[in-house]
């Protein structure tokens, strides 16, 4: 999926310099690029709605919002930088 090193770390930047915002754009561009399948992009679609709505409805003062946009950072970033890995094999 990616074209280099720069890329790979472009793409891998983006769930975490957008603060999850944008978590699921590299699996979208990876399910059309037929890398990945489509249920993987679905379910970062809904998690990023369901953290962002969490983050919204939940009162000032708890720490949840900001361990669950941590959580969806890290985990984006480290699957995308997986997404070319040969050794994994699920939801491709």
């Amino acid at each position: 999926m990616f074209g280099g090193t720069l890329a790979r770390i472009a793409w891998t930047l983006v769930p975490v310099l957008t603060l999850g915002f944008l978590a699921p754009l590299p699996f979208v561009v990876a399910a059309v690029k037929r890398v990945v399948a489509w249920w993987l992009a679905l379910t970062y679609i809904v998690n990023t709605i369901v953290v962002m709505a969490v983050v919204m409805l939940t009162p000032d003062g708890t720490s949840l919002p900001g361990l669950l946009v941590i959580v969806l950072m890290i985990t984006a970033a480290t699957h995308t930088a997986l997404l070319d890995n040969a050794n994994v094999t699920i939801g491709k």
